[in-house]
C-alpha cells in the first residue's frame, strides 16, 4: 500500500518509550497503520511487541510518547472513553484465549455483555461472526471439543464480532500445523475485505509475512529498525535485516 501524506492513519504511534527498571523495551518507537491496510510487526522474542500492543489497548502505561486511534490521545480519554473504543478494535489473542466452561456461542456473546444497549441484536452478530470464520455448526460445542485450528477461528470470529475497524493479531499462527496456519492466514485475508478492517499482526511466520502483509515493520533495538514491503526487506543486505528471514 502506497502512503500518501493525504492519507492519515487510523492507528499512529510516535516516540513510544517503556522501560522496566533498567531494560528499556521500547527506545522511541513509531507506527502508522493505515485504513484497509495489513501491517506486519516483526521482532525477536523480548522486543517489545507484547509492550506494544498493551500500550494500544491500554492496559499497559507507555513512559512516554503517543498513541493516537482514529484520531484520538488515547492518554486523554477516561475509562468509559477508552471502553467505547475498544469497541472499534478487535484482538485475535496468542494461543486463542478461549473461556474454557462456556459454549462458542457464550464465548462470543462475551465482548458484547458490557455493551447490551448497543448490541441487542447479539443472535445475529455471533451467527454471522461464525458463518465469517466457518462454523456455525460448532456454535454450542466447548472449547475441550474443538481442534486448534477451529479454535484459533471461533478466537477470530470474537474478534470480528463487533466489526472492529482495527484488528490486532498476536501470533495468529503459532502452535498450528502448515497446513492450518495457511488456512487461517486466508481466513484474515478473508475477514479483511469483508469488514475493510486495517490489520496490525504481530508474527514470527515468515511464510504468514508474506502472504498478508502490505507493508512490515521490523522493531530491533525497541526502535521501528526498518520498514517496506516483504519484497524490499527479504532483499535487503543489511545483516539485522537478513537475520529474520533466514
Amino acid at each position: 500500500m502506497e502512503k500518501t501524506k493525504n492519507i492519515k492513519p487510523v492507528l499512529k504511534i510516535r516516540d513510544l518509550r517503556k522501560s522496566f527498571g533498567t531494560h528499556h523495551v521500547l527506545n522511541g518507537f513509531d507506527l502508522d497503520l493505515y485504513e484497509g491496510e495489513s501491517l506486519v510487526v516483526m521482532g525477536k522474542s523480548g522486543s517489545g511487541k507484547t509492550v506494544m500492543i498493551k500500550c494500544i489497548v491500554r492496559l499497559m502505561q507507555p513512559d512516554s510518547g503517543s498513541i493516537e486511534i482514529m484520531g484520538k490521545d488515547i492518554t486523554k480519554l477516561d475509562h468509559e472513553e477508552m471502553d467505547q473504543l475498544r469497541t472499534r478494535i478487535g484482538f485475535l489473542f496468542q494461543g486463542s484465549a478461549l473461556y474454557d466452561s462456556m459454549t462458542v456461542r457464550e464465548n462470543l456473546e462475551f465482548p458484547l455483555r458490557i455493551h447490551k444497549e448497543k448490541y441487542v441484536q447479539k443472535d445475529s452478530l455471533v451467527l454471522d461472526a461464525l458463518d465469517s470464520v466457518g462454523l456455525t455448526s460448532a456454535i454450542d460445542l466447548m472449547p475441550n471439543e474443538l481442534s486448534g485450528g477451529m479454535k484459533r477461528r471461533i478466537a477470530l470470529a470474537r474478534a470480528i464480532i463487533m466489526h472492529p475497524k482495527i484488528i490486532i493479531y498476536d501470533e495468529p499462527t503459532t502452535g498450528l500445523d502448515p497446513i492450518t496456519a495457511k488456512e487461517i492466514v486466508e481466513l484474515m485475508k478473508e475477514i479483511q475485505i469483508k469488514y475493510g478492517s486495517s490489520s496490525l499482526i504481530i508474527t514470527h511466520d515468515v511464510d504468514c509475512a508474506r502472504v498478508i502483509s502490505n507493508r512490515m515493520i521490523l522493531l530491533i533495538d525497541g526502535i521501528n529498525y526498518v520498514e517496506g514491503t516483504f519484497k524490499e526487506l527479504i532483499s535487503s543486505k543489511d545483516k539485522k535485516i537478513q537475520a529474520f528471514f533466514k
